[in-house]
């Protein structure tokens, strides 16, 4: 049959029609290129779409999403993944009206047939290899085609067709037992090693898979002599052609490692052929080329082109990636989902010299994580620091007992490697993130969809980078998705998409000017005791001013001026050592002077802005201003000016006084803080007073304390306080809030307003 085929797709006086099922995928994608590219009219769906569809289309590929029978008819052939079910409507409606349907795997090989085929076979690195024989061919003088498994920088697609080429290099995939389908003149073994155990019984099945594949090579078999397997199987065979470091046909000598470049000499048979630097790194990669080379030299090509070749090689994506590259940081994405790949990738990265590797590894298929989790745990202890995500599935439904547990649960066992499992994908980049320090090495691993999360690292870190730059190390501090569960009194809250902590006031300028500059929200937080943030996290810049400047306090007379981030039970204790009273109130107060002087805190009969002298804040201009107290405007419970303004520093009045009365004084607030407030976590005040009666009482009288949702609760001490009894989520918090204010509606007709600040969003958008 695929010999029939392979002639009619020759035949390009009468193009076939051909519809491929789930041709967004990588596999599926190139063998539409490939059809196009020889004449057909090609027509493909899937569930989802990808920039690889659209430049397709540009190429004359006819999509629809989703999958539907009207899509097969009048086609001649439809070709399918392996991800494609059985019951897919239009596999079912091509079969019953009976067009003929072809494994990926029978397609490519029948194209494959119409060439002399380089099939490049093996459990891992085949995509990398494939791409490096393609590019030094074709770079070398031979005619070629390819098709590989990934986006190839360097040959355009990962897929073409050119109709004078004498040579097809493709990627053939060992994964589903089809590598007995093709008949190559050269087959490129790689390595033969136990994987893809949901579809083989064993490593002997496997074998045999691969030696059909030999026994129906027209040429030569090019394979690996490190790897025994390989090595056992194909030095069987008359003409086969070794590589590796030793006592082999092509070998690698004097191999030196740079920082992203490695260069090594080549001997054929003990000769010395010449020097070659390979343009990315790994040893892994020298083996991966001297096949290329082992390729190029029977085909009586050029070793300097070959050379050249091979300097300009970049590599495929997904494959050792650069994602990203500062002096701090660098972020490398890997498809490596294999222990021998993931063995390989780790030496690598350690050969770039990083302070720390930093791992973020996505599990492929849960029967790969059940069979080889002791190999897996192994492997990842060649990194620093180790996050595992819940499994990519692909085709297979789980397993009982098997999940990313299972690999953190390894790699403890196997190693003091630190190990932390988040299964949410669409999360997990927040802890690492926030883990990352300057000179990390962050490599995300895995076949599946894991380089999404070092792409929206990667991007962030940029505009940190850029931050940092501006200033002199010791003035900011800058990190990434910064958990506010530990920046609120209430203990609850997602991350801070850019947490900032500046030590002087020209910092916290430069950063509130740098953000708004780029379109980023800015919210500026102090101890976070008013706020309520929902889980979802605070999109944007976070301010922190808590030390340098902000930290500072100081006496002049009866002046004290202290720093935004100075907590006003600091600057109670600070006024008492200096003997100037009417501070003693600030004792009770949980939150900062930034805070305080923004919504005009209060307590035992005083405002904060009742001994208020001056202000120093930066405008909306993003210029630093002080004003006097009659010069601003101060409302109960709110500041207008310093909505949109941030408040750097303040001066207070105070009047001298006794010790002893000072200490009287602090003593009653204290002792008012302690009867009236719980000392559980809380946020203070969750509502504003109505009319005619505190909120506190109207909710004890509606009999709601010691109501709950989850772990928050409405104190038993005092009905205006909703406390964190445990791991509370800002969720539970708001629909307890919510309950309450329908209480007071239905029960006494009152609408409560809340006075706690509630930022952020409902669920991550960042």
């Amino acid at each position: 049959m695929i010999d029939g085929i392979s002639q009619r797709l020759l035949d390009q006086t009468h193009p076939l029609r051909i519809h491929l099922l789930g041709v967004a995928g990588s596999g599926m994608s190139g063998i539409a290129a490939l059809l196009l590219e020889m004449g057909h009219d090609v027509s493909g769906s899937d569930r989802v779409t990808s920039g690889e569809i659209e430049r397709l289309q540009g190429l004359g590929l006819k999509f629809s999403s989703p999958h539907s029978a009207a899509a097969v008819s009048g086609v001649d052939a439809v070709v399918y993944s392996s991800a494609i079910k059985p019951d897919n409507v239009a596999l079912v409606e091509a079969r019953r009206i009976e067009v003929p349907c072809l494994r990926r795997a029978e397609c490519l090989s029948a194209i494959l047939h119409t060439r002399k085929g380089v099939l490049v076979a093996g459990t891992h690195g085949k995509t990398t290899t494939s791409a490096m024989c393609a590019h030094v061919l074709n770079n070398a003088g031979a005619a070629v085609s390819h098709y590989v498994g990934a986006e190839i920088p360097v040959l355009g697609a990962n897929a073409h067709w050119d109709e004078g080429s004498e040579y097809l290099v493709a990627e053939g995939d060992e994964s589903d037992g089809t590598l007995d389908l093709y008949r190559p003149a050269y087959a490129v073994v790689l390595n033969i090693e136990e994987e893809h155990l949901d579809y083989y019984k064993g490593l002997q099945q496997i074998v045999g898979v691969f030696r059909t594949l030999l026994e129906q090579t027209s040429g030569k078999a090019i394979y690996c002599r490190e790897d025994s397997t390989a090595y056992e199987l194909c030095s069987q065979y008359e003409g086969g052609l070794s590589y590796g470091w030793s006592d082999a046909d092509y070998t690698a000598v004097d191999v030196a490692e740079g920082r992203g470049v490695i260069a090594f000499t080549v001997l054929r048979r003990g000769e010395e052929m010449g020097r070659v630097e390979l343009g990315i790194p790994g040893r892994h990669n020298v083996l991966n080329a001297l096949a290329a080379i082992a390729l190029a030299d029977d085909l009586q090509l050029d070793f300097s082109c070959v050379t050249r070749a091979l300097s300009s090689f970049a590599g495929a994506k997904r494959r050792f990636e650069s994602v990203y590259l500062s002096p701090r940081f660098h972020v490398i994405d890997d498809y490596g989902h294999h222990p021998t790949e993931i063995t390989a990738t780790l030496q690598t990265a350690r050969s770039l010299e990083p302070n720390r590797i930093v791992a973020l590894f996505q599990p492929h298929r849960y029967s790969r994580t059940e069979l080889l989790a002791a190999e897996f745990g192994k492997a990842l202890q060649g990194a620093d620091l180790v996050f595992v995500t819940g499994i990519y599935a692909a085709s297979e439904n789980p397993i009982d007992g098997v999940s990313g547990m299972t690999i953190l649960e390894a790699v403890e066992q196997h190693g003091s490697t630190k190990c932390v499992y988040h299964e949410d994908l669409s999360t997990v980049h927040h802890i690492v993130g926030n883990a990352l320090k300057a000179g990390d090495l962050l490599l995300t691993l895995g076949a599946g969809n894991i380089h999404e999360a070092g792409k929206r690292i990667s991007a962030d870190l940029q505009l940190v980078d850029l931050l940092k730059g501006e200033f002199a190390e010791s003035d900011i501090e800058i990190k990434l998705y910064e958990s506010m569960r530990r920046h609120t009194t209430m203990l609850v809250g997602g991350p801070a998409q850019f947490w900032i902590e500046p030590r002087t006031f020209s910092a916290f300028a430069g950063a509130v000017n740098f953000f708004k500059e780029r379109g980023v929200p800015v919210r500026v937080v102090g101890r976070g005791s008013n706020l309520l943030v929902r889980d979802g996290g605070i999109r944007g810049a976070v301010i922190h001013p808590s030390k340098g400047e902000f930290g500072e306090l100081g006496v002049r007379g009866n002046l004290l001026t202290a720093g935004a981030g100075v907590r006003f039970k600091k600057v109670a204790s600070f006024a008492e050592d200096a003997g100037l009273g009417d501070f003693a109130w600030m004792e009770g107060i949980p939150g900062n002077v930034g805070g305080g002087l923004r919504m005009n805190a209060g307590a035992m009969g005083w405002e904060t802005f009742d001994q208020v002298v001056s202000v120093t804040f930066l405008d909306q201009d993003g210029e630093i201003r002080t004003r006097t107290r009659e010069e601003i405007e101060a409302q109960y419970r709110s500041v207008p000016e310093l909505h949109q303004s941030y408040a750097l520093s303040a001066v207070f009045r105070g009047e001298p006084s006794s010790g002893d009365e000072i200490r009287e004084k602090m003593v009653e607030s204290k002792s008012h803080r302690r009867q009236s407030q719980p000392l559980a976590a809380s946020a203070g005040c969750i509502f504003k007073n109505p009319d005619g009666i505190g909120a506190g009482k109207l909710i004890d009288e509606m009999g709601l304390k010691g109501r709950s949702v989850g772990m928050a609760e409405v104190s038993h001490e005092h009905g205006n306080f909703i406390v964190n009894r445990g791991k509370a989520d800002a969720e539970d918090v708001l629909q307890l809030i919510e309950e309450i204010r329908l209480e007071a509606k239905d029960q006494r007709g009152i609408n409560l307003e809340t006075e706690i600040q509630i930022v952020g969003e409902d669920r991550a958008v960042f």
